[in-house]
């Protein structure tokens, strides 16, 4: 029988991970009611077919991949024909969200029925060779994405209840990207005092390995930033134990808020960000 997998939804993570199961057989639904025709295309040419909340809801697996900010109100938009489903699916988070949060999505889930697992993803959209790209699982009802394996992704299990795959992607995100936002900072900070050439050549000779992960990773950044403003807030939440930690992702959100603005309006501090990369990259 043909494995069902709806997968919403079809942004850049989510039609690429689509394109992988599709590719290796698997029946790929979505959802894409109110989407532009852009997002309709690249659906289809991933090989995802539209879908009612009921047909989701009959799938194999559901995998939520939302921005942070969404994936609480697509549980509670799919609850109710989850409830009224006779064929329960598994609900995959694999949001960049807190502990704190994917336990109460997990609780509007399992009122239906469904059974519920904590996930998050480390690496880029899978490319034909999907080992780069993870989707970490956790929860009682884990081992049960790993059938997924078979039809091209990668998915290890993280030892813990609900909860655990979602620490370990905050734990890694705000490294990266709360990285990245530090680093934003004194790129721009070094530009506007004039200092950007003289901060490259010194990185060239002392950071080198460091220098071309900025020239690989920042360029990429600003047309992900609005994303990025609700993973550091949840990244915050996550920390709230160190007021400080927290306080310094509160303001990397912040700064990706800003950097979104400016993003869209063709500003100045994307444009700087842009010409240091480009020397970077030039110079390595």
């Amino acid at each position: 029988m043909t494995l069902t997998v709806t997968v919403i939804a079809p942004g850049m993570m989510g039609s690429a991970v689509g394109k992988r199961l599709s590719t290796a057989g698997v029946r790929v639904l979505t959802a894409l009611a109110g989407r532009s025709a852009a997002t309709r295309t690249r659906a289809e040419a991933c090989g995802m077919a539209d879908a009612t909340d009921a047909q989701i809801a009959a799938s194999d697996f559901i995998l939520s991949i939302v921005p942070p900010g969404e994936a609480m109100g697509l549980a509670e938009r799919l609850s109710p024909a989850l409830r009224q489903s006779a064929r329960k699916p598994v609900y995959v988070d694999c949001n960049a969200i807190s502990p704190d949060t994917v336990l109460k999505i997990a609780a509007v889930v399992q009122d239906t029925g469904a059974r519920f697992v904590d996930g998050g993803i480390i690496g880029p959209p899978p490319e034909p060779d999907s080992s780069k790209t993870r989707l970490y699982v956790s929860g009682p009802d884990a081992i049960s994405v790993t059938v997924l394996e078979q039809h091209g992704l990668s998915v290890p299990v993280q030892p813990g209840p609900i909860g655990a795959a979602s620490a370990m992607k905050m734990s890694y995100a705000g490294i990266t990207k709360g990285f990245q936002a530090l680093a934003t900072v004194m790129l721009l900070g070094a530009t506007r005092a004039g200092t950007a050439d003289a901060l490259l050549a010194e990185m060239q000779v002392s950071q080198p390995a460091l220098l071309r992960w900025l020239a690989g990773q920042l360029p990429k950044m600003p047309p992900k930033a609005y994303r990025w403003v609700a993973e550091m807030e949840e990244i915050a939440t996550f920390v709230h134990a160190d007021p400080a930690g927290a306080a310094f992702y509160q303001s990397a959100a912040r700064l990706y808020e800003r950097i979104a603005a400016d993003e869209a309006a063709g500003g100045t501090e994307v444009t700087a960000l842009e010409t240091f990369c480009r020397k970077a990259s030039e110079a390595t």
